[in-house]
């Protein structure tokens, strides 16, 4: 049995971390917009996340994820030397890359991480890339370093105005609609209301729009089903058809709706997992 050892471990932003994994077959093999599946120990529930970057070279990639349920705060409470079960991937379609000519890339919360090698790869395609990064507030904002070394213009916005423009991308896309900027390519990563509302806007438009989708997802290879969206009304398995789509063809009543499918068993297990890792408690 092979272990995966965490390399780097780093704090972002409140409840916010970045790790670097050692997975050097999945690090040569690995394209944007792909996703791993974790297992932390034998007993562990296996969980997705987005792979973030890779350095083939190095052997790692990156993950970066938020610690709100049991799993991510059993993740968050480990450190560099200790290892994890299972790591499986790369899985999912790659992002569909080529010079498209002037594509904007949205990314929200921690949905900036996996939007990430979007702006990378698209760049690297001969597009001219527009990034936008939002957050609640400025603490929130991650990876800005990275985006601006790779984005031709970087745009920042907050819920609260602590950083960039007070307000929503949704704003931003808008205001460049109207100003005549042409956009040829959106892809947006983010809570579903922010790829929802934003996909009203392209819509209006007529600019294409690419989401990644973030559904209940349990083996990554179509089997279980958990992960199913509806998409121009087909039926499709976002771990094996996706986790991209038209976002202009996605069911977001049925997504969200299927988001809450187990809230009730995730806080349960939450709360009993905090018990557990406070002592006498």
């Amino acid at each position: 049995m092979i272990d995966f050892p965490i390399v780097e471990k780093n704090l972002l932003a409140p409840q916010l971390y970045e790790m670097k994994i050692a997975a050097p077959e999945i690090a040569r093999k690995r394209k944007a917009g792909q996703f791993l599946i974790l297992r932390i120990d034998e007993k562990g529930e296996r969980f997705p996340l987005t792979i973030a970057d890779a350095d083939p070279a190095a052997g790692t990639v990156t993950i970066v994820f938020q610690a709100v349920g049991k799993s991510t705060l059993q993740l968050a409470a480990m450190n560099a030397g200790q290892t994890i079960r299972d790591v499986v991937g790369p899985l999912g379609k790659p992002t569909h890359i080529e010079n498209f000519g002037r594509v904007v890339c949205v990314g929200g919360g921690v949905g900036i991480a996996p939007v990430h090698p979007i702006v990378c790869a698209m760049r690297q395609a001969g597009n001219h890339v527009t990034t936008i990064l939002a957050a609640r507030t400025r603490e929130l904002i991650i990876m800005e370093p990275q985006m601006r070394a790779q984005s031709h213009v970087l745009k920042i916005c907050t819920d609260d105005g602590s950083y960039g423009v007070k307000g929503f991308p949704t704003q931003i896309v808008q205001q460049m609609i109207d100003a005549g900027e042409k956009i040829d390519l959106l892809v947006v990563i983010g809570p579903v209301p922010l790829m929802r509302f934003m996909c009203d806007v392209t819509r209006k438009a007529g600019v294409p729009t690419v989401v990644s989708l973030n559904p209940i997802m349990v083996d990554g290879t179509g089997m279980c089903g958990g992960c199913r969206v509806l998409v121009g009304g087909v039926a499709k398995f976002a771990c094996v058809d996706g986790p991209e789509f038209d976002g202009h063809q996605v069911d977001f009543d049925l997504l969200s709706k299927r988001q809450k499918t187990y809230l009730a068993e995730e806080k349960t297990s939450t709360e009993r997992h905090k018990c557990r890792a406070i002592p006498n408690a």
